[in-house]
C-alpha cells in the first residue's frame, strides 16, 4: 500500500482507509442496539433517540456512535432538522469554536445528546488523539468535560517507524465505538498503542461515558496467534507482533462483540491480515481470524473506515497481499490467503470464517503493483428492486485501480482468472486517480471522492449504478481525495459535506441532488472560518445543527452563527 505518487515505484506506502439496519433483508435481520438510562431509546440507523431532560441543553434526538453513523457505513444522518441548503451559506453559517487537543485526531468524532456529567446534562462530543488521550467535550460550548490518558506509568505513544501515514505519533488512531447499554452509564471502546522500554503494547479500553473511568477490569492487552506458516510464524502459528501494527479502521460493535482490524506501518515486514473480536462486557478475546495465514501482507487499511456489518456478517476490503490462485472445490483459496479481496466474514459463535469473497481476475498483478482494493472502504447498500422486481442486497467497494465493484452480498463472485463476469456490477475507470477514501450513500445516490479528482455523484436505477457521474463538485480534491458525509431531514434538505486536504484544510458543503451547487466552504469568509489542517483520514460528523472536524491539534465546530 504505497503513496499515490510512488505506488508503482516499490517504495513506502501512504494509505488511507458496515450493513445498515435499513439495508438488511429478512434473511439478515439488523442487529439493533438497545439503550438505557435517561430514557434512551432505540439505536436505529446509528442514530439514538433520547428523551430530553428538563435541564438539558438544546434539544437533540440524534447521535453518532460509530464510524460513518451506522454499521452499513453509509455516512448519512437523516435526522438533521437544523441545517438546510437555504441556511448553510457564508453569511449565516461558520466556525463556532476550535477546541485544542494534545495530538493529531485521525478518528471521526462521536456524539451523544443529553448525557449527565457532573450533575448537568450536556450534548457531548467524544474525540481521541494520537497522544493516547480521550476527550469528552460539551458539543455546544466547546468546554472540556473530562479527559483521560490510555497510557500507563512510564509509557509514551509509539513513534511512527519512519512511515508518514500515521505521524508523528501512533496512539489512538481508529474511530471508537459507543454502546449506551454497556456498563452503568454507557461505554466508549478505544484501542491504544504505546511503548515502554523498547516494548510495544496494544490495548483495548472500555471507558465510562460520564467519567472516562476504565470498566470491566480493563484495559486488556491484545495478543493473538493463528494457525499458519505466514509472516512472523513460529511452530505452525502466525504470531501477532504489536510493534508491527496499528488499529486504524473504525471499531465495529456487533452482537456485543467489539471487532478490530489491523494495518502495518507502510510496507514494513513481516505483517499479515488480522481481525479480532473482544467481548464488550469482559474485554476477553473471543475470536481471531488471519486473512493471509500462509502468506504475507493483506492488511486492513480502508482509509480509516470501519468494517461494515449485518446482523451476522462482516464485510471488508483486504489490501494487497498473498492470494492463492489455486482454489479448492468450493472456489476458495486453497491455503486460506485472501489478499486483495472483498470478503464476507461469518461471525456465528466465537468463530470467524470467510464465508464468501470477490477478487478481480488480475488480482495478483494488482497486488504486485500495489494497485489494490484496500485503500478504500466497504459500504452496504439498502435493499433495491431490480428491473425484474427482485430485491437485491448489495455492497460496494473501490480502491486504487479506479474501478467501482458492486457485489451481491450473498454471492459475491469469488475468483476467475479469465474475467470478472460473476460480479454483480463492475464500472471500470469510474474513479480517475483511484480511491483512497470512503464513499457515502443517500436516497439512491452514491458519492465518491477519488484522489486528484472531483467529488462524484452516481445514481442507482433498478439496482444498477450509473456508469458515469450524474454530477460532480466544482472542486478537485488533492490526495487522498475526500470522504463525504451526508446530512438530511429524511429525504429532504440533503447536504453533502467534504474536507479538502490542502495545507489549510477546507470544509465544503454541496447540494446533494447536484454537486455542482456549492452551498458553502470555509474559505468564503476569509480567515473567519479557517480551522487548521485535518488529518488525511478526516471525516466530518454532522449532527444537531453542527459539523465537527478533527484536525492535527484540535476539533473544530461549525454551525449557524449567532444561534
Amino acid at each position: 500500500m504505497m503513496p499515490f505518487e510512488t505506488r508503482r515505484a516499490g517504495s513506502k506506502k501512504l494509505e488511507d482507509q458496515q450493513v445498515s439496519s435499513s439495508a438488511n433483508l429478512a434473511r439478515e435481520k439488523p442487529a439493533f442496539i438497545w439503550s438505557r438510562g435517561l430514557a434512551l431509546g432505540i439505536l436505529c440507523l446509528g442514530l439514538v433517540t433520547v428523551s430530553v431532560a428538563t435541564d438539558a441543553p438544546a434539544p437533540s434526538t440524534a447521535s453518532v456512535t460509530t464510524y460513518h453513523n451506522e454499521n452499513s457505513r453509509d455516512g448519512a444522518n437523516l435526522q438533521e432538522t437544523t441545517l438546510t441548503p437555504t441556511n448553510v451559506n457564508s453569511s449565516g453559517f461558520g466556525k463556532l469554536f476550535n477546541f485544542p487537543v494534545d495530538g493529531v485526531i485521525d478518528a471521526q468524532p462521536l456524539y451523544l445528546p443529553n448525557i449527565t456529567i457532573g450533575g448537568t446534562a450536556h450534548n457531548v462530543l467524544y474525540t481521541v488523539t494520537e497522544n493516547d488521550s480521550v476527550y469528552a467535550i460539551d458539543a455546544d460550548t466547546g468546554t472540556q468535560l473530562w479527559q483521560v490518558s490510555a497510557l500507563e506509568a512510564g509509557e509514551t505513544p509509539s513513534g511512527d517507524f519512519g512511515c508518514g501515514q500515521i505521524s508523528p505519533q501512533i496512539g489512538i488512531t481508529s474511530t471508537p465505538v459507543i454502546d449506551l447499554t454497556s456498563g452503568a452509564n454507557g461505554t466508549i471502546y478505544v484501542v491504544a498503542m504505546s511503548t515502554k522500554s523498547g516494548n510495544y503494547i496494544q490495548r483495548i479500553h472500555a471507558l465510562d461515558l460520564t467519567t472516562g473511568a476504565e470498566e470491566f477490569g480493563g484495559p486488556t492487552v491484545i495478543q493473538a496467534t493463528y494457525p499458519g506458516a505466514g509472516g512472523n510464524s513460529r511452530s505452525g502459528s502466525v504470531v501477532f507482533d504489536p510493534k508491527q501494527y496499528a488499529e486504524r479502521q473504525g471499531l465495529l460493535l456487533l452482537n456485543h462483540v467489539v471487532y478490530l482490524g489491523w494495518t502495518s506501518h507502510c510496507d514494513q515486514q513481516p505483517y499479515t491480515g488480522w481481525v479480532m473480536g473482544y467481548n464488550e462486557s469482559t474485554l476477553a478475546q473471543i475470536s481471531v481470524l488471519n486473512l493471509t495465514p500462509n502468506g504475507s501482507e493483506g492488511a486492513i487499511w480502508q482509509a480509516g473506515a470501519g468494517m461494515a456489518a449485518t446482523s451476522s456478517n462482516i464485510f471488508l476490503l483486504d489490501a494487497n497481499g498473498t492470494f492463492d490462485t489455486t482454489l479448492n472445490a468450493k472456489g476458495f483459496p486453497s491455503r486460506g490467503d485472501f489478499g486483495n479481496a472483498f470478503v464476507r466474514i461469518a461471525t456465528q459463535g466465537a468463530n470467524l470464517k470467510v464465508a464468501d469473497y470477490f477478487t478481480m481476475s488480475n488480482t495478483v498483478q494488482e497486488s504486485n503493483a500495489d494497485e489494490d482494493f484496500g485503500s478504500g472502504g466497504a459500504l452496504l447498500l439498502p435493499p433495491m428492486k431490480d428491473s425484474g422486481g427482485a430485491t437485491q442486497a448489495l455492497a460496494v467497494g473501490a480502491g486504487k485501480d479506479s474501478n467501482i465493484y458492486i457485489v451481491d452480498r450473498m454471492n459475491m463472485g469469488k475468483f476467475n482468472p479469465n474475467n470478472d463476469n460473476a460480479i454483480y456490477q463492475e464500472i471500470d475507470g469510474a474513479l480517475p486517480g483511484g480511491d483512497w477514501s470512503m464513499p457515502a450513500y443517500f436516497n439512491g445516490s452514491l458519492y465518491f471522492g477519488p484522489t486528484q479528482a472531483n467529488l462524484l455523484q452516481f445514481i442507482f436505477s433498478q439496482a444498477k449504478l450509473s456508469t458515469t457521474p450524474a454530477s460532480q463538485s466544482p472542486t478537485s480534491f488533492t490526495y487522498p481525495g475526500t470522504t463525504p458525509s451526508v446530512s438530511a431531514n429524511g429525504k429532504n434538505d440533503a447536504i453533502v459535506w467534504a474536507i479538502e486536504h490542502t495545507s489549510t484544510s477546507v470544509l465544503h458543503a454541496y447540494n446533494a441532488t447536484n454537486l455542482a451547487v456549492e452551498l458553502y466552504n470555509s474559505n468564503q469568509a476569509g480567515s473567519r472560518d479557517q480551522f487548521g489542517s485535518a488529518s488525511h483520514f478526516g471525516t466530518p460528523t454532522i449532527v444537531n445543527g453542527k459539523v465537527y472536524v478533527g484536525t492535527t491539534n484540535s476539533v473544530a465546530a461549525f454551525g449557524l452563527l449567532g444561534n
